[in-house]
């Protein structure tokens, strides 16, 4: 944590230094003291949360039915190798479909409201589970299923003490993955089409030229994601402590 702390503190000097020696234009780098006052400001007048709560929410109800659906159907196919086979090709046609493509369809479909952006999340965070938990189930030791299939297990049996702790590991690294990713599908939903959340008040900001803004809604962002993905860290340290 120190070295990760000074990593950060050498970084903002060092902008802020090059700001003030005129080597970088503030018009388009705006300055680090800037941004925090700005979120200051934005935080003493409750600009902040009132902007936050909302792509928080639209972020974890997109990670919440994207996780589900992707674990759901990635145990699934890798339990059933023929389905998987058929679907394969449309898994892949629909993975290739570029997602900004989808948010305009998502704002006609679903309005402006939080379920666009919530839509546009899911399709991102989707395949990342999917993908993971499917490679997962299907990377579980073949030796141990064979002998504990000859102990007479069953397929609950199976599933809950073999294939789903073979398959932990796999969904909490990509669930790491999936939270930018959630992040990210709100943010542009919200920038594409939004009167409220952080998206929305980045493409203000730009719109006006105000760099400081822009800057100020990322770094917000940046943190949110930073302090939810060490919650996921422990919470996977606490899960897979039968592995240490």
């Amino acid at each position: 944590m120190f070295w990760q702390f000074l990593v950060a503190v050498i970084v903002v000097a060092s902008w802020q230094s090059l700001v003030a020696m005129k080597l970088l234009d503030p018009f388009f780098v705006s300055r680090p003291s800037a941004i925090a006052a700005r979120i200051a400001t934005w935080t003493i007048d409750g600009t902040l949360w009132r902007h936050l709560i909302v792509t928080i929410e639209e972020s974890l109800l997109g990670l919440i039915v994207g996780a589900a659906l992707g674990i759901s159907l990635g145990f699934g196919f890798a339990r059933a190798p023929a389905v998987a086979r058929v679907f394969d090709p449309y898994i892949k046609m629909l993975n290739a479909v570029p997602r900004v493509v989808l948010a305009p369809l998502f704002l006609l479909w679903f309005g402006l409201g939080i379920w666009s952006k919530v839509a546009l999340a899911v399709t991102l965070v989707f395949f990342v589970m999917f993908f993971n938990t499917y490679q997962g189930v299907r990377d579980a030791d073949r030796v141990l299923i064979d002998n504990v299939r000859m102990l007479g297990a069953s397929e609950r049996q199976l599933v809950r003490h073999v294939l789903i702790p073979s398959a932990l590991t796999w969904i909490f690294s990509s669930l790491q993955t999936s939270l930018g990713f959630a992040m990210v599908g709100a943010v542009v939903g919200e920038y594409l089409g939004a009167t409220r959340g952080l998206g929305y008040v980045i493409s203000q900001a730009e719109g006006t030229f105000d760099t400081t803004g822009v800057f100020a809604g990322m770094t917000v962002l940046a943190v949110v994601v930073v302090i939810v993905s060490v919650g996921v860290s422990r919470l996977e340290r606490w899960l897979l402590r039968w592995k240490s």
